[in-house]
């Protein structure tokens, strides 16, 4: 994905922008996006109940403003933020899910994408044991024959 430009940075985002932002920032933690990253945020958004009323014509652009966004030092922290600030608490676990189901696509660099879990469930502030189970069970789930 080539360098976005970003207009002008929102202010606030949706649920659904957010929830797309924690499976772009997983994707995008090896500064490696990948075909089954992408296949994977495609078909969370194309499946997942959460995402029955989102216009699939956002997912391109929500992405790219997401990039845009990483770009200076502290791009982090600032969509860590605007994450935080959009999510209700009963999605947080769902967010957190979803860059579980990012982070094992590829089946590999799961270092990286385990220090940015660890950050993400700190800024989302869910039970580490939660989150621990919700690892387990995306890794499990993702086991080839």
């Amino acid at each position: 994905m080539s360098k976005p430009e970003l207009s002008r940075p929102p202010a606030v985002i949706d649920p659904h922008a957010a929830l797309i932002y924690v499976m772009v920032i997983v994707s995008a933690v090896d500064r490696e996006m990948s075909d089954p990253e992408f296949k994977a945020i495609g078909n969370v958004v194309k499946t997942l109940p959460i995402f029955r009323d989102f216009d699939q014509d956002r997912l391109v652009p929500i992405a790219q403003d997401c990039t845009a966004l990483l770009q200076p030092r502290d791009g982090l922290q600032a969509v860590l933020g605007l994450v935080r600030g959009a999510l209700p608490m009963r999605l947080r676990e769902t967010a957190y899910l979803l860059g579980c189901e990012v982070a094992v696509a590829d089946r590999k660099g799961m270092l990286e994408e385990a220090k940015l879990l660890a950050e993400i469930r700190r800024a989302l502030e869910l039970d580490p044991l939660v989150a621990v189970a919700m690892e387990r069970a995306t890794l499990a789930r993702a086991q080839m024959a």
